[in-house]
């Protein structure tokens, strides 16, 4: 199977605006992101090699869109070509070339190529997990390194719009994201939403990049950071709430992609997620339907979505 037939390879970066640099800086670092600025521009990244995966200016708080990595230049131009994109050096750390494309709701989406990576940070390393039926630590205490929350990457984006299967359609022909799970209320073909993840043929994937919801109108609802581990997810938990913040939902373990989640509100009423322990497909998972109820359910802990 080929597995790099389809435009995008992963989602690249989410954008926004916010009043206060400063505050919001402050969040980011105790969220578990490494920051700096740049000609006015906030920007964080993870662990892992991504150049950056967050960026705010300053201004009227707002979401300003989001990017995705491009498989190749040649991808770049062919899915540019659809609207008459012009590409342009990308001015951002990493550099590169960029497309920006806009999405129904008028969602700013880049897609962007050839950004250089930056040295791979080491992540928080936990000794191995006893359970009932397998005790692999064996002589040794439970050891954290240390910075125990450190965010490895962005995992997905969550958006609100007005005509989902619109905006679906787009996203599908624009960049080839694929149905994991349909959401439907009452009947089976009223589908008010979808998680969609990237088409990357045998190679595995997270459950979902994309999550599109018809809210009748467009919004943000929040982007989600993996975090390294169980025990990283939970320091992270505590540090947030010892440092003050506003807890939006969890702890807990989501139906349909199996993350286990706690989102928590920014200084500027933005929600960002930690999550741990997701699910990963490849295209032989196919698409599959679930109810409103699975979209709000948890395996444990609180259901009932962010606040």
């Amino acid at each position: 199977m080929n597995t790099t037939s389809q435009p995008i390879v992963d989602l690249a970066y989410v954008r926004f605006q916010v009043p206060d640099l400063a505050s919001q800086e402050t969040f980011l670092q105790d969220f578990g992101l490494h920051t700096w600025e740049v000609a006015g521009v906030l920007y964080a990244r993870g662990t892992d090699p991504s150049a950056f995966i967050y960026s705010a200016c300053e201004g009227e708080a707002t979401f300003l869109g989001l990017g995705f990595e491009a498989e190749s230049q040649a991808a770049l131009e062919r899915v540019a070509a659809l609207d008459d994109i012009t590409i342009q050096d990308h001015d951002a750390p990493g550099g590169g070339l960029v497309a920006t494309f806009t999405a129904p709701d008028d969602y700013r989406v880049d897609l962007v190529w050839g950004m250089e990576k930056s040295p791979a940070m080491a992540i928080p390393s936990r000794s191995p997990l006893n359970d009932g039926a397998h005790r692999p630590r064996l002589g040794e205490r439970v050891t954290f390194a240390a910075q125990p929350r450190d965010v490895k990457r962005l995992g997905h984006c969550v958006l609100g719009v007005t005509d989902f299967q619109t905006s679906y359609r787009w996203f599908n022909e624009h960049f080839g994201l694929i149905v994991s799970d349909e959401i439907f209320a009452g009947a089976q073909d009223n589908v008010i939403g979808a998680f969609m993840r990237c088409d990357r043929g045998a190679e595995y994937v997270d459950h979902h990049t994309l999550f599109l919801l018809g809210a009748g109108a467009p919004g943000f609802n929040h982007a989600a950071f993996e975090i390294a581990n169980w025990d990283s997810l939970m320091a992270g938990h505590f540090a947030l709430e010892q440092a003050g913040y506003t807890h939006s939902w969890g702890v807990g373990k989501h139906l349909l992609g199996s993350q286990v989640f706690d989102y928590w509100k920014d200084p500027h009423n933005f929600t960002l997620e930690h999550f741990t322990d997701g699910d990963l497909f490849n295209a032989d998972f196919g698409s599959h339907k679930a109810p409103i109820d699975a979209l709000l359910g948890s395996h444990w802990g609180p259901s009932g979505g962010p606040t």
